[in-house]
């Protein structure tokens, strides 16, 4: 059995491929790329479809053909990188994640072939529509809790805070299986994955990341043990029944793992889509209306939202043996950086790309969730929590929109992209006589 860790800081940088363009000009964490990264990706696919990019360290793919090719040869562009840290650990944060008993193995995203195909049929059968029914429920009354809080506070709130952090959280704690009264604790370990996966934080702030990821490991381990002494209907409970009947077929050691991955790859990437869906829907009063009148038209609108202002704006891969991309040769071991920003606007395939339009016909053919073996587990998770929560706002708070004038600011990594803040507004509901 493969037992492949779950993540692996680099221990240096990469070198250029011979022969390919290399910019220096140009990183996925530079202010201006952060704050509006789509004219600036446009630009780069332009003038340079494949290169490789020297801060990053990574041979960039900005074009939607070249980047279909590449999650369709899954032997040839593995996914064993995508949850590493991009850059080195320093030596506390080393330590912290040394400890003997921190040892996640890869499971889904970060595993390969054949051991995530025999994953992915367990995992995916836990995201069945039954699964699904089974949580829905609980997402539409917290979601209607959580608008009640913040209506009954005034005419104002910071979303993130109010609805876009909790309820991600909560749900993907409810479908595993954690208790409510963990939830704060299971939160603050969760926090800031993100940055330590994708972004370069500083020698303290690893530190307290990695001890929060340290913290939240050790849960899922004692978590795992007692649903497989007492089991109930739940997703964890699920998964450890696959393994009681077969540990071959799924080892105890990948049940705690996937339980620890779910929790982040459930929660921030949703939050982002729930602050991006509000920020797309109420920039233009009009589509904000037509949404109001006729709720048939969210489901539409949410795919353009994760096509025009995703909350995954690229993913990674890395080469397994000698390749081409977009006639660029590369060598086996070369990182990869997939570029959805340029891709997802690309205007030979949506037109008027830099358009947010809900009633776009082909919004749906975005490449947000990825495609192929790897195809996003949760993705129709993340599509039921952003119609739910645009149901409920278009119901109850139809005056919604965006305070003006804020200041955006967004998380400082090369992946996923939302405000960390979002204020919005209403009028004050008339009152019966």
């Amino acid at each position: 059995m493969t037992t492949n860790t779950y993540h692996s800081a680099p221990s240096g940088p990469s070198v250029a491929p011979s022969g390919c363009p290399v910019r220096s000009d140009w990183s996925p964490l530079a202010l201006d790329y952060l704050t509006d990264p789509y004219p600036i990706a446009r630009q780069l696919s332009d003038d340079t479809p494949v290169f490789f990019d020297e801060q990053l360290g990574c041979v960039v793919v900005t074009r939607r053909e070249d980047i279909d090719a590449v999650f369709a040869d899954h032997e040839t562009y593995a996914s064993t990188n995508v949850q590493d840290p991009i850059a080195p650990l320093c030596p506390a944060a080393a330590k912290v994640l040394g400890a003997v008993d921190f040892n996640p193995v890869a499971v889904m995203s970060n595993r390969p072939e054949p051991d995530h195909g025999r994953i992915r049929v367990h995992t995916g059968a836990g995201f069945s529509n039954r699964r699904l029914a089974t949580i829905e429920p609980f997402i539409r009354r917290r979601c209607e809790e959580l608008v009640d809080a913040f209506l009954m506070s005034g005419t104002s709130v910071e979303f993130v805070s109010a609805l876009a952090f909790p309820l991600p959280g909560e749900t993907v704690f409810r479908f595993i299986g954690f208790p409510e009264s963990d939830d704060e604790r299971l939160k603050a370990w969760c926090l800031d994955r993100k940055t330590f996966s994708w972004g370069r934080p500083s020698p303290d702030d690893q530190v307290d990341i990695a001890q929060g990821m340290l913290g939240y490991w050790r849960y899922c381990r004692e978590f795992t043990a007692a649903r497989r002494d007492a089991p109930l209907d739940d997703f964890a409970s699920e998964l450890l029944a696959v393994h009681l009947a077969d540990p071959d077929e799924l080892s105890y050691r990948e049940v705690e793992s996937i339980i620890y991955g779910l929790s982040f790859a459930g929660h921030e990437a949703v939050t982002a889509l729930l602050c991006n869906s509000l920020r797309c829907v109420l920039s233009d009063r009009e589509q904000w209306a037509a949404l109001v009148s006729d709720r048939s038209t969210i489901p539409n609108a949410v795919e353009e939202v994760l096509r025009f202002e995703s909350s995954q704006i690229s993913w990674r891969r890395i080469t397994t043996r000698s390749t081409q991309i977009g006639g660029v040769d590369l060598p086996a071991g070369i990182p990869l950086f997939l570029n959805f920003a340029s891709a997802n606007r690309q205007p030979d395939i949506f037109d008027d790309p830099d358009r947010f339009d809900i009633g776009r016909s082909n919004a749906r053919s975005h490449i947000s969730f990825g495609k192929g073996v790897h195809y996003c587990l949760g993705a129709k998770l993340a599509r039921l929590e952003a119609r739910i929560v645009l149901e409920s706002l278009a119901s109850n708070v139809p005056s919604l929109r965006l305070t003006e004038p804020q200041e955006l600011t967004w998380s400082p990594n090369i992946t996923f992209r939302g405000p960390q803040t979002l204020e919005i507004e209403w009028d004050t509901p008339e009152v019966s006589p």
